[in-house]
């Protein structure tokens, strides 16, 4: 049997304890042990991180794996396989022969594959009369069928950890979209609390969390989460006892007041708005008495928008939102080169490069003066800094803005999901504002 003696590398290749130990083990394999050899492969591929191997070694081992005759890998149907790196290269897509040699070199020192060099390092078969195998020279599967149970083993580690890290994913994405919805719900109800410190709070730890993080790090955000989520549903539930006790019209009439179907409201974008209108206010009620306090750029939104005491709106049946401008220049970072100095301070410099961009982007006066008519001075400058950062994908942006206007004028279009959409997609970066 091929495994039944200790062989040593041709040429320069020096013997290794580990190259001895993978013969060792290859040498105690059972004469009726068998496993499926593309099944195992499967199984390689799963486990491949805590392996050390790679996908250029995997594609080595593949077309390795195709030169065995069967299927099962078994020590009766011998386990040499013996093609040349040139019929290797074809079956890997023209892997070149260098590439071949190293990883072959790879597979070897991680104890997946055996070396069975001949006298002078060639690869071939000798038959006998009957044209059966009598030995044969070339690379040894036999660490594969050795190693099987613990491949396997290996393999089933690496899905059940990556099964744990996508349920953790799910669960904090859950406590992020109710966290944001309560504390949304707590300012539209004008419930007594520091809403807009425990809304930074979130952020933080949101922010906090790494581009690729670790499990442990994801199960710590997401208990960190789930703590804020409980204290956030105390304080409402406080706020429910305390509001039956002084009878149920109340809250009928700031649930009829709040049911309306057209809301704009995604998740975290209808609170900052409140937020970045009440950031000043320093008494403990945060977002409470937000609508009491005028934006800066107040002065450019027309006289109707100005008598509900929201910027950028129209009415409660429809009209745009505004947003902190903090918040838009995080979402569209690419327009801040086009602010004075490469910078945007307020929302006058925010208007004033959103002209520019227009100009940039081919957008017609008219077009833009109609969208500020429609969705205000604010709003349409926000629209232009979207367009500007999604440039690539929006072949006539003079186009899109009078669609988005039109919808705009029939209540069909939020800017909220447009700003949350760029602004995950922007989060990793930290912009400055001001």
């Amino acid at each position: 049997m091929e495994t039944g003696s200790i062989t040593t590398p041709f040429g320069r290749r020096s013997m290794t304890l580990g190259m001895l130990a993978s013969q060792v083990a290859a040498g105690e394999i059972s004469p009726d042990q068998s496993v499926d050899k593309w099944k195992l492969f499967r199984a390689l591929c799963e486990a491949k991180p805590l392996l050390g191997i790679t996908d250029r070694a995997l594609a080595v081992l593949n077309a390795l794996l195709s030169f065995y005759p069967k299927n099962e890998l078994a020590e009766q149907n011998g386990l040499i396989v013996f093609p040349s790196n040139i019929q290797l290269s074809l079956r890997t897509h023209g892997m070149a022969e260098q590439t071949v040699r190293r990883h072959l070199a790879a597979l070897v020192e991680t104890g997946l594959l055996l070396r069975k060099d001949s006298p002078n390092g060639k690869r071939y078969v000798r038959r006998d009369r009957a044209g059966e195998v009598d030995e044969a020279f070339g690379f040894s599967l036999a660490p594969l069928l050795a190693r099987a149970e613990e491949i396997e083993r290996l393999a089933a580690e690496v899905m059940a950890e990556r099964l744990h890290v996508q349920r953790l994913r799910e669960r904090i994405t859950l406590c992020r979209r109710d966290i944001a919805k309560l504390i949304e719900a707590a300012v539209d109800e004008e419930v007594q609390g520091d809403w807009q410190g425990l809304y930074q709070e979130f952020r933080d730890l949101i922010d906090g969390l790494p581009r690729s993080p670790t499990t442990t790090q994801l199960e710590q955000l997401l208990d960190e989460l789930t703590a804020l989520r409980a204290d956030i549903l105390n304080r409402l539930e406080i706020r429910i006892k305390s509001t039956k006790q002084r009878g149920n019209a109340y809250h009928s009439e700031r649930h009829i007041q709040n049911s309306n179907p057209e809301s704009t409201s995604e998740l975290e974008p209808s609170f900052e708005t409140k937020q970045g209108a009440a950031a000043e206010q320093d008494n403990g009620r945060g977002a409470v008495a937000m609508e009491g306090k005028k934006h800066e750029a107040a002065s450019t939104t027309r006289p109707e928008e100005r008598q509900h005491g929201r910027p950028g709106g129209r009415d409660d049946a429809g009209g745009l939102k505004s947003f902190p401008l903090g918040l838009v220049l995080q979402a569209c970072p690419e327009i801040l080169a086009y602010g004075p100095a490469g910078t945007i301070r307020n929302w006058r410099e925010l208007m004033t490069a959103a002209v520019t961009v227009r100009s940039m982007l081919g957008v017609s006066p008219s077009a833009y003066e109609e969208a500020a008519n429609v969705m205000g001075a604010e709003n349409a400058a926000t629209v232009m800094a979207c367009i500007l950062e999604r440039g690539g994908h929006i072949s006539s942006a003079g186009g899109y803005l009078r669609d988005l206007t039109r919808r705009s004028e029939k209540g069909e279009f939020a800017i909220g999901p447009m700003l949350m959409a760029l602004l995950r997609a922007n989060a990793p970066a930290g912009q400055k504002v001001g």
